[in-house]
């Protein structure tokens, strides 16, 4: 389903801009010897246990490896979501392609337009420009989903286009309103 230049037009009118401050991509300076004995310094093995997920009500994310809290890459974002059953995620897009790995549940995505079902082990590509939503099919179960995207290279590039079109839902799903985010991720414990 491709969009018109009046659609594209439409999403690039109504983006709205998130603010905050944020990394995506750090100076790299200093002589090679020392640059190169800071980034193998780096850790090689990032725990999720020790980040705590962040967002809410129905879907949650925390961030693992980016630019801001590590200097052994720039070059891709690594995150973990969390969706409550059934639960729906932003629909959006973006300019960077990302690849998601299902680590438990099932559920589907919606790509311009177009129905795509996954379950755990699958892994799920969302190709650049892509307007995309994701959703907890399970009534009981948790999906927990691993995000790799080469973001901050794009980033890098100026390919900065990112467009929210329905945010997050702000209210909880009857049944899951209290839900604590490190003690449903068996990753988290």
């Amino acid at each position: 389903m491709e969009k018109t230049m009046e659609e594209s037009a439409d999403l690039v009118s109504a983006q709205k801009i998130d603010e905050s401050k944020r990394i995506f991509v750090h100076e790299i300076s200093g002589k090679y010897s020392t640059l190169y004995q800071r980034i193998f310094a780096q850790p090689r093995v990032y725990r999720s246990s020790d980040i705590s997920y962040t967002g809410g009500q129905q879907h949650w994310h925390k961030s693992i490896i980016d630019p801001s809290r590590t200097d052994v890459t720039q070059m891709f974002h690594c995150h973990m979501d969390l969706y409550v059953p059934k639960s729906t995620s932003q629909r959006h897009a973006h300019m960077n392609s990302a690849v998601f790995y299902i680590l438990r549940g099932v559920g589907h995505d919606i790509h311009d337009g177009k129905r795509i079902d996954w379950k755990a082990g699958d892994v799920v590509i969302v190709e650049p420009g892509c307007v995309h939503q994701h959703f907890n099919d399970s009534s009981d179960e948790f999906a927990i989903v691993l995000v790799i995207k080469a973001k901050p290279a794009f980033m890098f590039a100026n390919l900065i286009y990112q467009k929210m079109i329905v945010p997050n839902a702000k209210d909880p799903i009857p049944g899951f309103e209290n839900v604590n985010p490190n003690q449903v991720d068996p990753f988290s414990n």
